[in-house]
């Protein structure tokens, strides 16, 4: 007898990645490519400015490239430093301040970093000159001291403000306090913390263009070159080089703070 039954064939499917993680991924990506174009169409728009403008010899000397270029290391080594320093001291203390034995000292160290926000920047950049003389250094002590306290603040915050029960969930398996810090309190914070550190870059930016006035450099040095001289294409470039200067940073520590979330720790 012939067997005339019918073998169906058996479908094979190869898995895909979930769309919903491609389209998230896709909208990253332009959420966070959008300001560099903009940033570099502001600084084409810039040069069509200066190549349309006519520029005498005082403008063509002060805008030159050998000159700009020395004003942009010193800015960028003005806010760099002081940001990494800032970040690593007021983090640091902002963690000690949330351990249980040291709370009593939040209050006046908060203080402390609140006169130094309060004070205007300007005056701050000339004491700290009579006190310890003019200098990039001194710009850097007086940046410094401007922009703790929002980093500060934020790592108190974002570490005090974290789910208690994650916290004694993790220490009731026997995890050792440092390491609930570095696995558990840390990552959860990080969104926080660079909230503040955002905000110290974008302070220091603006405030490391009057470094120029304690002989410290940077692109403030355009600025009140340009006004000293009456000539309004070299106040507009130092105006616009510190403002794309500020946003190219801030975009920087934002793309950082995606990478270090939570949830993209878990994807990697």
């Amino acid at each position: 007898m012939t067997d005339t039954r019918v073998v169906e064939p058996i479908l094979v499917t190869v898995a895909e990645p979930p769309p919903h993680r491609e389209k998230g991924a896709l909208k990253a990506l332009r959420h966070y490519s959008v300001r560099p174009v903009v940033l570099a169409l502001v600084i084409l728009a810039l040069l069509r400015y200066l190549a349309l403008s006519h520029l005498d010899s005082i403008d063509r000397r002060s805008l030159q490239w050998s000159v700009v270029r020395v004003e942009i290391v010193q800015q960028l080594t003005l806010t760099v430093v002081s940001s990494a320093v800032v970040t690593v001291l007021a983090v640091g203390l902002g963690i000690a301040l949330t351990r249980r034995r040291n709370r009593l000292l939040s209050t006046s160290v908060n203080a402390v970093a609140t006169l130094g926000q309060a004070a205007p920047p300007i005056g701050l950049m000339i004491l700290a000159a009579l006190l310890i003389g003019v200098g990039a250094r001194t710009a850097i002590y007086a940046l410094i001291l401007y922009s703790a306290l929002p980093v500060l603040r934020n790592t108190v915050a974002g570490i005090s403000g974290l789910d208690k029960t994650i916290l004694e969930a993790a220490r009731g398996i026997g995890m050792h306090p440092l390491r609930v810090l570095a696995t558990v309190e840390m990552p959860l914070a990080v969104p926080v913390i660079l909230a503040g550190i955002r905000t110290a870059i974008i302070l220091n930016v603006g405030t490391a263009a009057l470094a120029t006035f304690i002989n410290g450099g940077g692109l403030g040095t355009l600025i009140t070159t340009g006004i000293a001289v009456d000539r309004t294409p070299i106040i507009v470039t130092g105006s616009v080089l510190v403002a794309v200067f500020a946003l190219l940073l801030d975009w920087a520590v934002a793309l950082l703070g995606e990478l270090l979330s939570p949830r993209s720790l878990v994807s990697l």
